[in-house]
């Protein structure tokens, strides 16, 4: 103490701070790609039972739908089983240091959670609406559209708005194996013991996670509303 609060300085940590926003935005992206179809395919309701199935035969839905269903949930299982810690890790050794395997890391790491918790919010919707929509003839593209969206899009939206809040922690974690942002000349500071930068450092790092948590508050609470 004092922390280092010059000119120079916080002038060349305006890219680790870009680059961690950049790393949750885009790892969080790249989260919604892998999830949204897995958690498709992981959703029984769509995938071989409930309502839009019941005319189809046994021997059907088992090869199209069941097969297809195990397969996407040992995949999320096995995304999310590995903390993004590790996958930064391992995605630095395979792709070297810099921000790209971090959001790899995020992307990989919550697309896991994210296509577990889409397929938890899409089977937990209310039948009534889908079932009247069956009842009055609507096909199967009506019913998905018209009932089941309407009911999980802002259950969806929360929750990865939610993880994007989560991002932001993890890629300046992340940068203390190399995966770039604010973690990275964190641990460099560290290193040179330069400990009033590193109070700088972390108290950037909570503005930056305290902004986003206010924005995406705001934002789910207007998509809830």
């Amino acid at each position: 103490f004092p922390p280092k609060l010059s000119a120079e300085f916080l002038g060349l940590m305006l890219r680790p701070v870009a680059e961690t926003i950049q790393i949750s935005v885009m790892g969080t992206a790249l989260a919604v790609l892998i999830g949204f179809p897995l958690g498709l395919l992981a959703t029984s309701s769509l995938t071989w039972s409930g309502i839009l199935h019941e005319r189809g035969g046994a021997g059907k839905r088992w090869a199209l739908g069941v097969v297809p269903y195990a397969l996407a949930r040992a995949l999320l299982s096995i995304f999310r089983s590995i903390p993004e810690f590790v996958w930064a890790f391992m995605f630095v050794r395979a792709v070297g240091l810099g921000p790209f395997p971090g959001v790899l890391a995020i992307g990989v790491a919550y697309g896991g959670m994210l296509g577990k918790v889409y397929s938890e919010i899409l089977e937990g919707v209310n039948p009534d609406p889908l079932e009247a929509l069956h009842a009055g003839g609507a096909s199967k593209t009506g019913i998905v559209l018209y009932g089941l969206v309407p009911q999980a899009l802002p259950n969806v939206i929360s929750y990865t708005l939610y993880r994007w809040e989560c991002a932001i922690r993890a890629s300046s974690i992340m940068g203390f194996v190399g995966a770039g942002g604010l973690g990275q000349q964190i641990e460099l500071s560290m290193r040179m013991f330069q400990f009033d930068e590193i109070i700088t450092l972390l108290a950037m790092l909570f503005a930056l996670v305290a902004s986003v948590d206010f924005v995406s508050g705001r934002l789910r609470a207007a998509v809830v509303r």
